[in-house]
């Protein structure tokens, strides 16, 4: 059986205001887990977990991008965000692109896309998971998952789950190299974890040991590490 994609984790200096400002994005409460500050996700929307660590220097390797299914449209979205503590964030957009570049309190970047965007329309409020990687990669993660592509052309992957909601994309090359160990990371959960790990092995990833909180570290076909733990 394939693992879940329990969340999202973030390095951040301040655990608990991170949690708490998606929190409050997202219409979602903050629990304790694993030592994290977690806003849980659900069938169709992937969870977030916030642990202290380093803080945001540059681009990350992956963002969040927040929809406007719902009834706020983008700058309702928008100033809601600012209010709850974010900041806007120049990245080198230009002023006719559609999306608005944020940070959250944290430092973090992440963007609201306008109501009518065709990729996302149905994902949920948290849309997508947008990383920097290559094909190989995602269908690795589709393997991973259990999760079918929804897009795979130029190099560009992106799976989402046969539920639906959350999908998690990957930009294709040009790749930057991996110079540092990421701040962000796919937490995994699997009701058997050893031979779940010798299964993502033979897809690809490669054995890392086992963390400080008692998860697997793994790293992917891209070398980006990600946890394993049972649930």
């Amino acid at each position: 059986m394939a693992s879940r994609l329990l969340a999202v984790t973030f390095e951040v200096p301040d655990p608990s205001r991170a949690a708490a400002f998606w929190a409050g994005l997202l219409g979602r409460d903050v629990v304790d887990h694993a030592g994290a500050e977690f806003v849980p996700g659900n069938d169709t929307q992937v969870g977030l977990r916030f642990v202290a660590g380093r803080p945001a220097t540059g681009a990350n390797r992956m963002h969040l991008h927040v929809t406007c299914d719902g009834s706020d449209d983008q700058p309702a979205t928008v100033a809601a965000a600012l209010r709850l503590g974010a900041t806007h964030l120049d990245v080198g957009q230009l002023p006719d692109e559609p999306h608005v570049v944020l940070a959250d309190p944290e430092g973090d970047e992440f963007c609201v896309i306008p109501r009518g965007n065709a990729f996302l329309a149905g994902c949920g409020q948290l849309g997508e998971v947008a990383c920097e990687g290559t094909r190989e990669v995602g269908l690795f993660w589709s393997e991973a998952l259990g999760w079918p592509l929804v897009w795979d052309q130029d190099q560009e992957t992106a799976v989402q789950s046969p539920l639906g909601g959350t999908k998690v994309a990957w930009g294709g090359p040009p790749v930057a190299p991996i110079t540092a160990r990421n701040r962000q990371r796919f937490d995994l959960v699997s009701a058997d974890p050893g031979p779940e790990a010798d299964r993502l092995v033979a897809l690809g990833a490669t054995r890392l040991g086992v963390g400080d909180d008692g998860a697997l570290a793994l790293a992917d076909p891209d070398g980006n590490e990600f946890a394993l733990r049972a649930g």
